[in-house]
């Protein structure tokens, strides 16, 4: 290839990873924005997360269009080839944790008009917090090039399962001892869900990174909370409000 032929591929590549970084922006903010949402009762905040979904499908999109672009007429092999189809990657666990960020606001919308729950809305608010921070660092791991950064969230994916695992059964103490309050924690339970499956678009994305940088797969098995019956019974009902994912 020329010096403008070069040139010109570099900068192909360089603007799809600004673009990944620049939608990895945007999810973060919608986590944040979700769980604020829900820990200050704010309805126009969780309006404004449900309606800027949109800006992230967009991106998804944009980002797709790129990469099979980019392959499609420079052929990139070796690290290009890993640095493209990790952008398509990115942007697929970018576009679900926006999914499911929304999903949080909608839910913080119905609870928003019945009555405070402040002990279980600081418990969603600490488990939102550390899914937040977990998907921070990643995000940042990946604008630096960091694998040993991304691998810290990688091997932390349990603290998020432990987080869940007690606030499920903080919330089903709370509906076996007032049964008016079942139907609000059916609500916060999902947002724990949804906050839970963020954390594990987290640590996708670390092994995105990893695959990036590294051209290899992650050794050693991913860690893991294994849930009791109860909790599978639980998570085996369907949210009638979770994105769909194919």
């Amino acid at each position: 290839m020329n010096q403008h032929t070069v040139k010109s591929y570099g900068d192909e590549l360089n603007q799809l990873t600004a673009i990944v970084a620049r939608m990895g922006g945007l999810a973060e903010a919608q986590v944040a924005d979700a769980i604020e949402s829900v820990a200050r009762r704010d309805v126009a905040l969780a309006r404004a997360v449900v309606e800027r979904d949109a800006r992230l499908d967009t991106l998804h999109s944009d980002i797709e269009k790129k990469a099979i672009r980019l392959i499609a007429l420079r052929q990139p092999v070796a690290s290009d080839l890993r640095k493209t189809l990790s952008a398509m990657k990115l942007a697929v666990d970018l576009e679900r944790t926006g999914d499911l960020a929304r999903n949080i606001s909608k839910r913080a919308l119905i609870l928003a008009d019945g009555e405070p729950m402040l002990p279980l809305t600081r418990s969603i608010e600490r488990m939102g917090k550390l899914v937040s921070n977990r998907l921070r660092d990643v995000l940042d791991a990946y604008t630096a090039s960091d694998v040993d950064r991304a691998m810290g969230v990688w091997t932390s994916d349990d603290e998020v399962d432990e987080h869940y695992n007690s606030l499920f059964r903080e919330l089903l103490t709370y509906m076996m001892g007032d049964p008016r309050t079942i139907t609000a924690c059916t609500h916060l339970l999902f947002m724990a869900k949804n906050l839970e499956r963020i954390g594990d678009h987290a640590t996708n994305i670390a092994e995105t990174i990893h695959y990036e940088i590294t051209g290899g797969d992650m050794i050693g098995e991913r860690p893991r909370w294994t849930p009791t019956p109860s909790d599978s019974d639980v998570m085996a009902v369907d949210d009638p409000l979770r994105p769909q994912e194919s």
